[in-house]
This record gives structure tokens, C-alpha cells and sequence, in this order.
């Protein structure tokens, strides 16, 4: 999956949430996205328990902030994990760092046109 995919009515939930803390959010948590990834890919060989946690924390705040295609990679990753898959896992790694600079990208994109 190296289409990056973004769901806008994801993002335009959370910036009605978060008001006037939106834009500091998403930068943060663009941040983020940086540092779990880095951890997925750091600990995947090493530990998959702390890889898994790394993978679903990705996940769940890719989803919330509307990078749908970075969440699905982290899922995958995650599942694999959880199911004792590395190489599936490994495979679904490869496309991390693309999502996650993809994903930034976007994101930084859509906040400097509201």
C-alpha cells in the first residue's frame, strides 16, 4: 500500500473537538507518528511484545488524527505481530517510513489550508 490515504471527516472531528488546541495537536502528533514508527521498526527484531505495543499505539492515534492508510499498515503489522508472524510483520514494515513521511506530509498540507 504505498498510496497515502488521509480521511479529512476524521481530521474535521477532531479540530471541532479540539478547537483552538487542533493545529498544536496534529503537529504533535505528526511527531509521533515519527517516533512510533521509529520504535516499530527498532524493536521488531528484537522484542515483539514491545514492537506490538509500539505498532498499535501508531494505529490508534494514526486513525483518530485521519491517516487511514499509515493505521492500516500498523494494524497489519500489529496482527502479525500478535500472531507470531514476523515475516508478515517485516513485510508490512517496509512501507512504515514512506507512510509515516506520507502521512506527515498530508496532514501538514491540509492544516496549512484551513
Amino acid at each position: 500500500m504505498n498510496t497515502i490515504v488521509i480521511d479529512e471527516s476524521a481530521l474535521e472531528s477532531m479540530e471541532s473537538l479540539l478547537g483552538e488546541q487542533f493545529s498544536d495537536t496534529l503537529t504533535f502528533c505528526c511527531t509521533e507518528f515519527e517516533r512510533l514508527g521509529s520504535e516499530v521498526l527498532t524493536t521488531i527484531h528484537s522484542d515483539i511484545q514491545v514492537a506490538s505495543r509500539h505498532a498499535h499505539s501508531l494505529k490508534s492515534n494514526a486513525a483518530q488524527f485521519g491517516a487511514s492508510s499509515l493505521s492500516q499498515v500498523a494494524r497489519e503489522i500489529e496482527q502479525s505481530l500478535n500472531n507470531n508472524d514476523v515475516s508478515q510483520a517485516l513485510e508490512a514494515a517496509q512501507q512504515l517510513d514512506s507512510q509515516v513521511a506520507g502521512s506527515k506530509a498530508k496532514l501538514t498540507d491540509w492544516l496549512k489550508k484551513r
